[in-house]
């Protein structure tokens, strides 16, 4: 398991350095604050959809309290890209891209990083292997199309290639013919 830690309030969250125990091996969380290995945990909840466990720590030190958060290590989920060489998943590469799409639109960062986190699970889950990046691209462009036509038509727009406008106005007639009709 991975661990990260950060410094509960009222500082902002920083990233807390482990070390490997000499003894045993084992990964050890070290306090942020008298950088001391020993730590008891105070309190264990289940945390991001049961998926990782947040733990509250107290240094058996100084008796600073912060958190640490424990993840199981997946394997990355592999992108095939149009040139045919493959590349892991990066979900702040997705999220970047999201984010010029939606650029001076009222769209929460929450919500984009919902939606990469979306498709990352629906991909990760559905699919074995490495994934074609056209199916990545639709997976976002599907969930786009709900949340902002706007930045559905950008994101296609790069996405896509439009070679000419000819190219953009047709995608965007399916766009609103999906929009007519609401089951689809």
């Amino acid at each position: 398991m991975r661990s990260s830690c950060a410094l509960a309030h009222p500082q902002p969250a920083k990233l807390v350095p482990s070390t490997v125990c000499p003894e045993d091996g084992s990964l050890t969380v070290l306090c942020p604050n008298c950088g001391c290995k020993d730590s008891k945990v105070v309190d264990s909840r289940s945390f991001e959809d049961g998926t990782s466990i947040k733990r509250r720590r107290e240094c058996l030190e100084c008796g600073t309290r912060f958190t640490t958060f424990e993840r199981r290590e997946e394997e990355p989920v592999m992108i095939a890209k149009r040139d045919g060489h493959v590349e892991p998943f990066d979900h702040s590469k997705l999220l970047k891209s999201l984010l010029t799409a939606t650029a001076k639109r009222n769209i929460p960062l929450h919500d984009l990083e919902t939606l990469v986190d979306s498709v990352e699970n629906d991909i990760r889950f559905k699919y074995r292997g490495p994934i074609p990046s056209s199916m990545l691209g639709d997976q976002v462009l599907i969930r786009l199309r709900d949340l902002d036509k706007v930045a559905y038509v950008r994101f296609a727009s790069v996405y896509k290639d439009f070679k000419d406008l000819d190219e953009f106005n047709t995608e965007l007639k399916k766009l609103s013919e999906k929009n007519a009709d609401p089951e689809d």
